[in-house]
Parts: C-alpha cells; sequence; structure tokens
C-alpha cells in the first residue's frame, strides 16, 4: 500500500512536470542544458557582515565586490593599460553617472573616450558572463539593452570578420544616437551582477551608523541579485520594533540617539520623537550627564523589560530587575549584594511601590510610538525584505552561517532552553528562534513579540550570547559593573571539537566546511586573527562601523568564496565616495588566501550542483513515463 502511494505520487508530480516539459525532445533538451551547467565554474560568493549602517562604505565594497572587479580588469588587460587606466575604468564600473558627469566636466567626454570605455567594459562582460549560461546571463542583462548587450557579449572573430564587423557597427550606432551614458550605465551594472553571484549578509545591517535605511533601499532595488541575510542582534531590535514590542521601540530609539541618528527615525521612517521630547524636557532635570531625553527613554525602557520578564519567569533574567533596587534617598542601586552609588538621583516617574509600571503619560507616549512604528511603510518595505531573504542561520555548500553563537554550556554540550514550555538546544533551538521570529511578524502575539526582545538581549539568545548591562552602563560610573560575560561558545569554538560538534549538529561534516560568524569585532591591532580553530570558524566582523576602527585597527572584513578558493580581505577604512570618483580611490585590503582546492570548483561541487541532478534524475522518470506510456506526450 505504500508503494502504490508514493508511485501514485510519483505520477502526479510527474503529470504537473510534463506540463512544463510536454514531450521527449523538450526533456532531452533540458537534460542537455542542466548537465552543462554542472560543468560551469562555481559562482563567486561574497560574505558581509555588521554593515551597522555605514551605506558608503558597503556601496563601495558592493560595487567593487571587495576587489573581485579590478582582479578581473587585471586580468583581462594585464599591462595593455596602465594602472591610471585600470583604475579610471574600475571606477566607471563602480560609479558610472558620477564618472561621466565628472568626465564631462573636464571635457574628456569625446567619442574616442566613450569608445574606449565602451570596448572595455564590453570585454570585461563578456569574459565574466563565460562563467554563466546565457540564459542567466540574460536575465541578468537590464532590460533597456538586452538584446543589444547580448549580442555584444557573444560576437567573436568569423573567417571574413562578419561578426566583428557587425560589433563595430552596433558601437557606432550606439555612439550616433546618443545611448552612450544609459548604455554605459547597464553594462557597468551588469559586471557588477556577474561578479558575484550570490550575497551573503551576515547580520546586523542596522544601529550606530545612520545609513540603513540607504542599505535596505539598495537592496531592495537589487532584489532580482541573489542575497540572503542572517538575521543579527541589531536587525531582530528592529524586526521585534517593527512589529510593535514596545521595549524593542524604545531600545530602538535609544541606539539611535545615542549615536546621533535622528535622521533614520524621523527623516527616513517619518517616526515623529516631538511628543517624547517635550515629556522628557518638562519631566527630567538639565545640565547632567545623561541628558533629559535618554533619561526618559532609560526609564522607560527599564520599565518594559521588567514587565517581559515579570511575565516569563523562563527566560531566567530576574537578576536585571533592577528598579525595584534602587534606594531613592540615597541615590544608590544594589546588585548582587553590593550597594553602588548612581550617577543620578532624578527619577520622577519610579513609583518604589510599583516600579515596573508606566505612568498614564510614559504610557501614552508608548502607544503613540507603536503607532509610529507599525504604520511606517518605509520601514515595513525593510522588515518584509529581511524576513523574504532572512533566517536565523544558512547551510550552504558545506558552510554553516550564523550572525551571534550556538549557545553552549562550559563542558562544551548544547545549552538546553526552554522554549514555551519544550526545552530545545542546538539546531532544534536555532529553529525555534527563527520560527517565533516569524510569527511575531505575522500574528503580534504577546508571547511572540516579548522573545523578539529575548533574541535581542537575552544572554541565552544565539543572535546576542552576553549578559548585556545597560542598565550598569547607563547608571554606575564604576566600569567593573560593566563587564558582559559572554555564552561559552565564543571561547569553546577558538578550538577543533567544539566548532566539530556544531558541524555535525547543522549536518555537516566536519573539515568539509566553515562556519562562518560576525557579531564579535575582530581587535586585529592586538593580533586576533579572524580565522580559528584551524580554519573551522572564520569571524568575518572586523568593525564596518566607524566607532570600531580605532579598537579593530581595519574597517572591516568580506570573505570570498569562487571556485578557486576562499580569500579574506580586511579593509582600510573608506575615505568617501567622492574621493573614489575624484582620484580612483579603491578601498585597499590585505587578502588572505585559503581553503585553495586542487582543482576548479565547479557548479557540479555546490549545493546547486546537487538541486541540479536531482532534477536531471526527475526529469529522467518523466521520459520513462513517456517512453512506457504511463503519461501521454503533446504534439512537437
Amino acid at each position: 500500500m505504500i508503494a502504490a502511494e508514493r508511485s501514485e505520487q510519483t505520477m502526479k508530480y510527474l503529470t504537473l512536470l510534463s506540463e512544463k516539459f510536454p514531450n521527449q525532445q523538450a526533456v532531452f533538451t533540458e537534460i542537455i542544458n542542466l548537465q552543462a551547467i554542472l560543468n560551469l565554474p562555481k559562482g563567486t560568493e561574497h560574505f558581509m557582515s555588521d554593515l551597522h549602517g555605514e551605506y558608503e562604505a558597503f556601496l563601495h565594497i558592493l560595487n567593487n565586490c571587495s576587489g573581485v572587479v579590478r582582479e578581473h580588469v587585471d586580468e583581462d588587460f594585464g599591462d595593455s593599460l596602465s594602472e591610471r587606466e585600470k583604475g579610471e575604468l574600475c571606477t566607471l564600473i563602480y560609479y558610472p553617472r558620477e564618472k561621466i558627469a565628472l568626465a564631462r566636466a573636464a571635457h574628456q567626454d569625446s567619442p574616442t573616450w566613450y569608445k574606449t570605455m565602451l570596448d572595455q567594459l564590453i570585454t570585461v562582460a563578456r569574459r565574466l558572463s563565460s562563467r554563466y549560461t546565457r540564459s542567466k546571463v540574460r536575465k541578468a542583462i537590464p532590460h533597456d539593452f538586452a538584446y543589444i548587450i547580448d549580442e555584444l557579449l557573444h560576437t567573436h572573430p568569423d573567417e571574413n570578420n562578419y561578426r566583428v564587423r557587425y560589433h563595430e557597427r552596433i558601437i557606432g550606432s550606439i555612439l550616433e544616437t546618443d545611448s552612450t551614458e544609459d548604455f554605459i550605465y547597464s553594462l557597468a551594472e551588469l559586471i557588477k551582477v556577474l561578479a558575484v553571484d550570490h550575497i551573503h549578509l551576515v547580520g546586523d545591517i542596522f544601529d550606530r551608523g545612520g545609513g540603513a535605511a540607504k542599505i535596505m533601499d539598495r537592496l531592495l532595488r537589487c532584489e532580482h541579485q541573489r542575497t540572503d541575510i542572517q538575521w543579527g542582534n541589531h536587525d531582530i531590535l528592529w524586526m521585534g520594533a517593527a512589529a510593535g514590542e514596545p521595549a524593542c521601540i524604545v531600545t530602538v530609539l535609544r541606539n539611535n540617539l545615542r549615536y546621533g541618528n535622528f535622521e533614520i527615525l524621523e527623516n527616513d521612517y517619518g517616526i515623529s520623537l516631538r511628543e517624547l521630547v517635550s515629556f522628557a524636557d518638562r519631566t527630567y532635570r538639565a545640565g547632567e550627564r545623561i541628558t533629559p531625553l535618554i533619561k526618559a527613554i532609560n526609564v522607560m525602557l527599564f520599565k518594559l523589560e521588567g514587565q517581559i520578564i515579570l511575565r516569563h519567569p523562563e527566560f531566567d533574567m530576574h537578576d536585571r530587575l533592577l528598579l525595584d533596587k534602587i534606594d531613592l534617598a540615597d541615590a544608590t542601586v544594589e546588585i548582587d549584594g553590593t550597594r553602588w552609588p548612581l550617577t543620578t538621583s532624578d527619577f520622577p516617574t519610579l513609583d518604589p511601590d510599583s516600579p515596573y509600571e508606566l505612568t498614564p503619560e510614559e504610557g501614552r507616549i508608548i502607544d503613540k510610538l507603536v503607532q509610529e512604528f507599525t504604520g511606517s511603510d518605509h520601514l515595513r518595505s525593510h522588515i518584509d525584505f529581511l524576513y523574504r531573504h532572512g533566517s536565523m542561520y544558512l547551510v550552504r555548500n558545506s558552510n554553516l552561517l550564523f550572525h551571534g553563537c550556538v549557545p553552549m554550556s562550559a563542558d562544551g554540550t548544547f545549552t538546553n532552553v526552554n522554549c514555551l514550555g519544550t526545552w530545545r538546544a542546538g539546531r532544534d533551538y536555532m529553529d525555534f528562534c527563527d520560527s517565533i521570529a516569524r510569527r511575531a511578524w505575522r500574528t503580534r502575539e504577546q508571547e511572540a513579540l516579548d522573545w523578539m526582545w529575548y533574541l535581542w538581549v537575552g544572554h541565552k539568545s544565539p543572535a546576542s550570547g552576553r549578559l548585556v548591562k545597560t542598565f550598569e552602563r547607563s547608571y554606575i560610573a564604576d566600569e567593573s559593573t560593566w563587564a558582559e560575560p559572554m555564552d561559552p561558545y565564543f571561547e569553546l569554538t577558538r578550538e577543533v571539537p567544539a566548532c566539530d560538534a556544531i558541524m555535525r549538529e547543522f549536518g555537516i561534516v566536519p573539515g568539509s566546511g566553515h562556519i562562518i560568524n560576525g557579531h564579535t569585532p575582530v581587535k586585529t591591532i592586538k593580533g586576533e586573527s579572524p580565522i580559528r580553530a584551524d580554519g573551522r570558524l572564520l569571524v568575518i566582523d572586523g568593525g564596518f562601523c566607524q566607532a570600531y576602527h580605532p579598537k579593530t585597527g581595519i574597517a572591516g572584513y568580506t570573505l570570498i568564496a569562487s571556485s578557486r578558493g576562499m580569500r579574506l580581505k580586511a579593509h582600510e577604512a573608506f575615505k568617501s565616495v567622492e574621493e573614489a570618483i575624484m582620484r580612483n580611490a579603491d578601498i585597499q585590503s590585505e587578502t588572505t588566501r585559503f581553503d585553495v582546492p586542487t582543482r576548479r570548483l565547479m557548479v557540479s561541487d555546490t549545493d546547486t550542483g546537487e538541486e541540479i541532478r536531482a532534477q536531471i534524475n526527475d526529469l529522467r522518470q518523466l521520459l520513462e513515463a513517456y517512453r512506457t506510456g504511463q503519461l501521454p506526450e503533446a504534439a512537437r
């Protein structure tokens, strides 16, 4: 009976498949095409992490593909172009509109200059397109010039040079019809799309820098390019805020106000702070180390967090309930049996009898902010993108990607966490976190929203993995209270056994791939290495955020995985787009090559190859069904 049911299901599937491939000829053609794809070089994967709103640096690294574009220019032109000429070409690819405007202002935009640039761009695009099927390249070509670009990319010399003359006539027509600039824009965009087949963003697009909304806008405009995101704790914070979790909303305000990013709140997402600012100014004292606005936000935040902690004893965060430990008379707080002086005694809305209850005015402000965040169409479009393209973790091509950690105990076992009454650990816990995050966005149930806050800040959260001391850092001057213990994961994974255990947990053969994380900036300046546990773990948070540059000594890591192996790029600080355009100033990067294969990797060696082989198997079954008469063929 089971075999018969399986056969019936198979036939239902093959019947559906036959709608796309209605006869043997169509099946033959597709099998031949798929088998050919298996023998193409593996597409280049580009990994970035912890962008933290640094839009200009992100844009430049996206444009230059962490140096991949320059590498192809060097390969294509060798010594036939000078270093200056190569720099000019690369900058034209990165910023075509701005570079053409600069050439026009300098009266360099002659027909000869345009023809030279077109020929060079076509050379680079032709080399890159050779790694893909013609169908895939066509889909990547900007629509306006699709037919012409397709012809130019596949023009090769023949016996009488008819194709070459055809090519030259096309270029001449482009120049004559004043469409050259738009054509250059399209070619530059195509080159950047073909240079990198897949982009992985390993978390934390939001907070600190002010350009997170611009980064998200850019990703939305390029949604045709294959991109995935592993949610970081700062992303989850914004996801929770957009879903209406009050504690997440107030934390978003606090983070962005501390870094001076009013613009992202008011200009990008249309969230008004007027009522909150007015309340803070008339309620709290000015002239202290903490501004009235931050004082108001802090107190509301600790009240809201306290409510969540009291609703969820399973979060095991009662040590974070500190408002009820404050002595207003002498301005001290008791933590773990020790009484510490506070940097302010200004707590006018704190009721010692009900310390975690919002005042009526605080409650009205919170309700208004919830409406503002949940009602922002621009923010909703960005969070929708995070959900469509994001997840807690990803397994791809034997690499395991996640932002923070897999919570572990000191003995190397996976930590058990109470998840709505069921204890989960390892991959099972990560799957739960992914599911509860999606439920929060879909249903906005309080239970799921509370989990969004926990995923942001909980010390057993895979996105956080540390005991966060926001209260101590806000109100206690003694920095010994600020230490934030990290999950044992971060120390254990410096060695091979823990990394191997994690890889096995996620179905990866130890040593066949890598764990790729962000979250914890690599302090290169102190001798830390991003490559750990004999190459098992790669930590690619090198500090995109400008505030981290003095601590890390660099301005971020990116990782490139291509058919020729892996390269880790350590970037110097990006100066500005203007500097790049005016002086061809690229980001200078130090490259570390590792995991170099003994032969070039092909599509057949990847997860895509596995998927294609499965498709070929299905097609062979369909072919057999046609041959045996189990399914009728459509007329050719």
